[in-house]
């Protein structure tokens, strides 16, 4: 069994370094948002290339391993949660794909509104929610996994936040209506993205304790 803990870790490595991937690509996105960067955001298209094809191959690799090892308890929990999180980490830097196409085709030429409303605030709650998953599967400690609910509650909050505010705005001009359309969508996927990082900390509080919980 050996040979296929080393195996086990060499792909719980792959998945980190996915999931990083996929938080950067996120990252990037809000960043070329901030600046209305348009240049910037071509760069972001250019790694959605790699997020499938690490979605491809640990989704392999993890079906090679229950197959060649049958593999029982926690090293079976393991890849059912791997199984899982790619596909929520594929979703994640798709977003961060789907921002750059917001900036790239709605924003160009545009200036923003404020201070861009709460949307920072609230990309830098995401952002730790998605890494406190990534580091809590990584050392399996759930003590990363603490407040998750609490912290999604204010990202639904700062989204109905924006929506309100943005709403106020386009009633003050027509000028205002399709920047704020943009910065409405942008809040929305970052909800979901807040979203998947509670399924992946469902999923990895199973594979740690063999406990299910849920985050509502």
């Amino acid at each position: 069994m050996e040979k296929f803990h080393n195996e086990l870790e060499d792909l719980k490595k792959q998945v980190l370094d996915m999931g990083f991937h996929a938080l950067d690509m996120l990252n990037s996105s809000i960043e070329a948002f901030k600046n209305l960067n348009i240049y910037h955001s071509e760069e972001i298209y250019s790694r959605k290339d790699k997020l499938l094809e690490y979605d491809n191959r640990n989704e392999e690799k993890a079906l090679q391993l229950i197959a060649l090892y049958q593999p029982m308890a926690r090293d079976l929990r393991t890849i059912a949660c791997i199984l899982k999180m790619i596909t929520y980490l594929t979703r994640i830097g798709r977003y961060g794909k789907d921002i750059t196409n917001i900036t790239t085709k709605e924003l160009e030429g545009k200036i923003h509104i404020k201070k861009i409303v709460s949307i920072p605030h609230m990309m830098s709650i995401v952002n730790g929610m998605i890494k406190n998953a990534l580091v809590a599967f990584d050392k399996s400690d759930i003590s990363f996994l603490k407040d998750f609910e609490e912290r999604d509650d204010e990202v639904d909050e700062l989204r109905l936040s924006i929506f309100r505010e943005c709403l106020t705005y386009m009633m003050e001009s027509p000028a205002n209506i399709s920047i704020c359309i943009a910065y409405i969508m942008i809040a929305r996927y970052l909800e979901r993205c807040g979203d998947h990082a509670c399924k992946m900390a469902e999923k990895i509080h199973y594979m740690i304790t063999g406990e299910r919980i849920e985050i509502k």
